[in-house]
């Protein structure tokens, strides 16, 4: 038994992207004609033009355009917004697809237990969440390195279970989530040495304290930013303003990594 469910999307609570229109879209888009796309769907050729007309009402901006005269008599065409919407919608039905078979390994359908599924809503008090790719993975016995690369061209790596690797299915070329707690974030100026595997150059944009803490907001570059808290007492032995340039070091260890 497969967990199964069809994506949809509405505007003001009506429907406006199905599955079905999509594919209505992606055959125009081949064909440049409406009749030729009903066919491919298939679909008839009036409910084609319904099913277009429906969507460039609910659109902000024309999805399909008819076109008329040329040497070919004119015919339709997707707009800009129209293909950039099937890309969206792609990658939306890829992370559907994938939390579909994530839903389907976290309970046990046949026998009706589902006790594990509020693990896909769970929501982490990790401060600092921050997109990657994975640039490689080197397994191991018990711990695997996992190397990713940030939209600043930044690098860092993580060291976690092979078993997680595995659970994941964590491979190249995949965008995923560094986390790593705030606490766990060291701040130290460029000129100082620091054995810690991950040191990312970055400039601080906020300092805010109180009695007891120091939270420092560093961005490291494409606006990516990274927070580090520490104690009041450490804080005093770093230069710690606004513009200042500094190196974050976190350890490998201290990088999770999800998706």
């Amino acid at each position: 038994m497969e967990v199964t469910s069809p994506l949809t999307f509405e505007i003001s609570g009506e429907p406006f992207l199905l599955e079905k229109r999509i594919r209505l879209l992606h055959a125009i888009e081949e064909h440049g004609s409406i009749s030729k796309a009903a066919k491919a769907v298939p679909m008839s050729y009036k409910s084609a033009w319904e099913a277009v007309d429906a969507m460039n009402s609910l659109s902000p901006e024309p999805i399909v355009i008819r076109e008329t005269g040329g040497k070919d008599g004119g015919g339709t065409t997707i707009t800009a917004y129209g293909v950039m919407l099937l890309k969206n919608y792609a990658l939306l039905r890829e992370e559907h697809s994938r939390f579909l078979a994530r839903l389907s390994e976290l309970t046990d359908i046949e026998n009706g237990a589902f006790k594990t599924i509020g693990r896909l809503g769970l929501q982490i008090s990790a401060r600092n969440q921050i997109q990657a790719e994975v640039t490689g993975v080197v397994p191991g016995e018990v711990n695997a390195k996992v190397s990713l690369k940030l939209k600043s061209g930044q690098e860092l790596l993580s060291i976690i279970t092979e078993e997680a690797v595995e659970n994941l299915h964590i491979e190249a070329g995949q965008t995923v989530t560094a986390i790593c707690k705030s606490s766990n974030v060291e701040i130290v100026q460029e000129s100082v040495e620091n054995r810690v595997e991950n040191r990312l150059g970055g400039t601080i944009i906020q300092v805010e304290k109180d009695t007891l803490n120091v939270k420092v907001s560093v961005d490291i570059g494409n606006h990516d930013r990274i927070v580090s808290v520490m104690p009041l007492e450490k804080a005093q032995h770093l230069i710690l303003t606004e513009g200042s340039r500094v190196v974050v070091a976190v350890d490998a260890k201290n990088i999770m990594v999800g998706r």
